[in-house]
């Protein structure tokens, strides 16, 4: 019940960060902002100060911020001349629109940088953990919790020392430097053909996993990675959710069947509520949320109008070209852009009421 509260509040937290990466910037650059919402529809709270109005309204599906001229159709007051988005230069234009995406990535790098300082890292280590029935190691007589120093005369420090030297060792026989206890001993072994790698041996041993701290260097590295590689996932993700065979699958929801895979199903707020209400582990629940920071970012990076990257792609056309866009041939792939958000979008809801997401 916390987790699905904390979840929650988070989402808020997040979207709202993303709509103050806008408005803070538009200040920053002299856009006048007369609206920052959570949420969109009719009203339910708002309140005035100074020249923005800030408030709630009733369905929370984002958020916005109202900045004057950013609608090239808008219509301008005179006394807001000089104050426009469309006034200002391509990187003015440039801060405003990739302000709210830089929040987000920012939120998520944060978040996994804690993480990995919180948690350390898990590291396979050449010592065994499980002895596979029937394969080389179990014939050579490889116990559990036998140290690997050496396989075939080559030095094992770590895991990956005991794959490259599976690799470089190739099928046949060989011998395993192992210590048992205090005792060292040779094992002589005659190794598969592995599977999965080419010209490698194969021994058939699990490793121990041993959990590491890292320092706060270590983990500012390891959270970059961690925003990069959930930047690629979507990219994966949206591909296998727009492959015909996927809408097909969405349609099937309209008509009653949510049975949907996990690699292809979309997941909305409610269904990142219900899994932060099961969460059990807070380390792996921040994880979550801050790869929904990354996949909040990436899509409105996406170069699609009226997303933040849209909205960029406009000005590096403008700069580039010299010429004002034609906004108004842009507004069918608006429109496209926004049906097809609204269908995922309705079609998650359906999916995480009816057939809700369990991590059992």
């Amino acid at each position: 019940m916390l987790g699905g509260i904390a979840a929650a509040v988070a989402i808020i937290f997040f979207v709202t960060a993303h709509e103050a990466g806008h408005f803070l910037a538009a200040k920053a650059t002299g856009m006048k902002a007369t609206e920052f919402f959570f949420g969109f529809g009719p009203r339910l709270w708002s309140t005035q100060r100074g020249e923005t109005e800030y408030g709630v309204k009733a369905l929370p599906l984002g958020g916005y911020v109202r900045i004057i001229g950013m609608n090239p159709l808008e219509e301008v007051s005179p006394e807001d001349m000089g104050r426009t988005y469309r006034e200002k230069n391509f990187w003015e234009k440039s801060v405003v629109v990739l302000a709210g995406v830089g929040t987000n990535f920012l939120i998520a790098f944060l978040m996994f940088w804690g993480v990995f300082l919180a948690s350390g890292i898990n590291e396979p280590v050449p010592a065994v953990s499980t002895v596979v029935d029937d394969t080389p190691a179990a014939a050579a007589g490889l116990m559990e919790g036998d140290d690997i120093l050496a396989i075939g005369g080559i030095p094992v420090v770590s895991w990956e020392d005991a794959t490259a030297a599976l690799a470089e060792v190739g099928p046949g026989p060989t011998t395993l430097m192992v210590e048992r206890g205090d005792e060292i001993i040779y094992l002589d072994a005659t190794l598969a053909e592995s599977e999965n790698i080419a010209g490698s041996g194969f021994l058939g041993v699990t490793p121990e996993v041993v959990n590491s701290d890292i320092g706060p260097f270590q983990a500012v590295g390891m959270a970059g990675q961690a925003v990069w590689g959930g930047i690629g996932d979507t990219f994966s993700s949206l591909y296998e959710m727009f492959r015909p065979s996927s809408l097909a699958s969405y349609l099937g929801v309209l008509g009653g069947n949510t049975d949907v895979p996990d690699e292809i199903r979309p997941v909305s707020p409610i269904g990142i509520v219900s899994i932060g209400s099961q969460a059990t582990d807070a380390t792996g629940f921040v994880a979550i949320l801050a790869y929904v920071n990354v996949i909040l970012a990436t899509i409105n990076l996406l170069p699609l109008f009226p997303l933040d990257g849209g909205h960029f792609a406009v000005a590096l056309y403008e700069k580039v070209s010299g010429r004002d866009a034609n906004i108004r041939k842009l507004m069918p792939v608006a429109a496209a852009v926004i049906g097809a958000l609204f269908f995922l979008g309705f079609v998650a809801i359906i999916l995480d009421i009816v057939n809700p997401i369990s991590l059992g």
